[in-house]
């Protein structure tokens, strides 16, 4: 057992640590002036809590504008401000009716479709719920939740800059006919205010919505600029956030209804544009829209990327800003407006004639065209009486069989050009070494025998327009959302076979099966067209590699893509090539091909200007060559 002895050194360094907390309590010990304002901070708020439970015992009609201020000051301010304070920020606001309803209670108002949540506190839709939608994952669609969205109007007010947003509105709840009216108010008395106006239609997406003000000419500063401003950010919705990126953008209309256009939707971007109509924060298959009947001067239009890395499973895609300049008249504001929170949908879009349909990615010029009176109507007949997946089918084949007679021109070239092979390849025996002249030679047979190559390009060009047309089309199509056929879920959406544990760049962490159904298909269309014939070009080896690109493209880059684009080229590619081998096997003779060559060799063959344009310039070009020669 060891002996417990006297330690000297602890007690020597328990007294060290003893002197040097006196020393520091002694050097810390408060000031006279410090006293002095402690124990006056100390009557203070004694004086509060007497003032306190004066106030409980007060009755209910006889709530002072005090109390009332007192009450507004606890809910809305984290320091509490004093009475004079308050009076100071808030000036003519500071009206006892607005500060007794000052809480942070919401109201309802909802139809068939649309749900919407509006609170006293800035007066504003703080939730929005597509009540017959719901997203990937199966729960609702919110595009409003959560704090996502602010609509603040900004103005000065007897030298004192105020945002509607920290201030209280009274509800009051009507109607107007069969629509539901709700008014929001900010006032400084009974009669003078400011308004927000929501007026829902029954089984309707658009609302009306207004702002104006009313007897405050001498309160609102109109000497300084007044501001809404719109802030919003979009919830993710689909199930590859990538692919719904690419389609989430802010589109816009402006000067009077002649231009549209929209921020970019690869990176951050801004615009000040004037004279606004409407703008659409789109989140892909999803619009929050303000429309109004008098255009905004001046609109600060603005958008963020969220999206920083795709492999990041990112809850939201863009932020959104609008900052609107407002002019008021005789000193007062009114502003007739439209909300618009629903789908993206092009037949909802043109029931209201505003030109909404140009919010949607449909493509400019002839791809919109063919999208809008071609493609669009007669899918949508289609799907009428038809599953989703049966549609895109019978769509695509009704839009090949339409396209036949030009594939037919296509591969009729493509056969004379066949036929004349050997003829061709004396040409380049013949004169060997000499390019310009086996050019010449080569274009003068093919014109002499109807087998120019560019009448196998031009039918090909045809097809372009209604290619790219399908192409803006299938992901900007509403209808495919939530559509299953064969293994593939949503049409919308990528078709998942296998899950990848790790991430590809540029290709995601799974496999599709319909992007490589339609590489395979579009391999085996490239080798039967273009196969043979670059095999045929001289000097041109790598073009081979053509056959092998495009259906590397299809699979890498569609395999986040919807999956009833993939359908569609997968399907218009099987097609393709029964028409083709039934053309070359029941319709094209070779034989007969070859014989028309002949004949058509022995008549006179009339050029046209670009056919002696070019022969003109080679020649020129050889008997240059001959002259450098010497």
């Amino acid at each position: 057992m060891e002996e417990k002895k006297f330690d000297i050194n602890t007690v020597v360094g328990f007294l060290l640590i003893g002197a040097i907390l006196l020393y520091m309590l002694w050097q810390n010990q408060p000031t006279p002036e410090q006293l002095e304002a402690q124990k006056a901070e100390k009557e203070k708020i004694e004086q509060i809590e007497i003032d306190n439970k004066s106030s409980d015992i007060v009755s209910q009609q006889d709530i002072s504008l005090e109390n009332a201020i007192t009450k507004f000051t606890i809910a809305n301010s984290e320091d509490s401000l004093g009475l004079s304070e308050l009076q100071n920020r808030l000036g003519s606001f500071a009206y006892s009716g607005t500060l007794l309803s000052a809480t942070d209670e919401t109201t309802v108002i909802e139809n068939e479709v649309l749900k919407l949540t509006i609170s006293n506190k800035g007066g504003y839709i703080v939730e929005a719920k597509l009540k017959k939608l719901t997203i990937y994952n199966g729960t609702p669609v919110y595009l409003i939740k959560d704090g996502n969205s602010s609509l603040n109007l900004q103005f000065y007010s007897e030298n004192r800059l105020l945002n509607s947003q920290d201030l209280y509105f009274e509800p009051s709840i009507s109607s107007n006919g069969d629509n539901k009216v709700l008014s929001m108010k900010l006032k400084t008395s009974e009669y003078n205010f400011i308004e927000y106006r929501y007026e829902l239609i029954p089984d309707n997406y658009m609302l009306g919505f207004s702002i104006k003000t009313q007897g405050l000419e001498n309160v609102i500063n109109t000497s300084q600029p007044i501001y809404l401003d719109w802030n919003f950010i979009g919830y993710r919705q689909s199930k590859s956030i990538s692919y719904e990126n690419r389609y989430t953008r802010l589109t816009y209309e402006y000067e009077n209804e002649d231009k549209h256009s929209k921020l970019s939707a690869a990176s951050d971007d801004d615009e000040l544009v004037k004279d606004l109509n409407w703008m659409n924060f789109r989140q892909h298959f999803f619009s929050s829209m303000l429309l109004t009947d008098t255009a905004f001067k001046e609109v600060a239009l603005s958008s963020i990327d969220l999206v920083k890395d795709e492999e990041v499973d990112t809850l939201y895609t863009k932020r959104y800003g609008a900052k609107m300049l407002l002019e008021p008249k005789s000193g007062n504001l009114s502003y007739n407006m439209n909300m618009y929170y629903g789908p993206t949908e092009y037949k909802i879009f043109k029931t209201y004639d505003r030109n909404l349909d140009e919010a949607m990615p449909l493509g400019w010029g002839i791809f919109g065209f063919l999208n809008k009176y071609l493609i669009i109507p007669l899918f949508a007949f289609l799907s009428g009486f038809l599953p989703a997946g049966i549609a895109i089918i019978m769509l695509t084949i009704l839009i090949k069989l339409a396209l036949s007679p030009v594939q037919y021109k296509q591969y009729l070239s493509q056969a004379k050009l066949k036929v004349l092979k050997p003829e061709l390849d004396e040409i380049k025996v013949k004169f060997k070494g000499n390019k310009m002249k086996i050019q010449q030679e080569t274009m003068k047979l093919q014109t002499v025998a109807g087998a120019s190559p560019l009448k196998g390009c031009l039918p090909a060009l045809l097809q372009i327009p209604v290619f790219y047309a399908l192409f803006t089309f299938f992901p900007s199509a509403f209808d495919l959302r939530q559509k299953s056929f064969l293994w593939a879920h949503d049409l919308a959406s990528f078709d998942a076979i296998a899950e990848l544990p790790f991430y590809i760049p540029f290709y995601g962490d799974h496999v599709s099966l319909f992007p490589i159904l339609a590489s395979i298909a579009i391999f085996i269309y490239m080798m039967m067209t273009t196969g043979q014939t670059m095999q045929q070009q001289e000097g041109m080896p790598n073009m081979k590699f053509i056959m092998y690109l495009s259906p590397l493209m299809m699979l890498v880059f569609f395999n986040n893509y919807a999956s009833g684009l993939s359908l569609y080229y997968f399907v218009s590619n099987l097609i393709t090539i029964g028409i083709m081998l039934v053309i070359k096997n029941y319709i094209i003779d070779d034989d007969k091909i070859h014989a028309k060559i002949q004949e058509n060799k022995k008549k006179p063959k009339k050029q046209n200007k670009f056919q002696k344009k070019m022969a003109e310039m080679m020649e020129q070009a050889e008997e240059q060559k001959k002259k450098g020669k010497k």
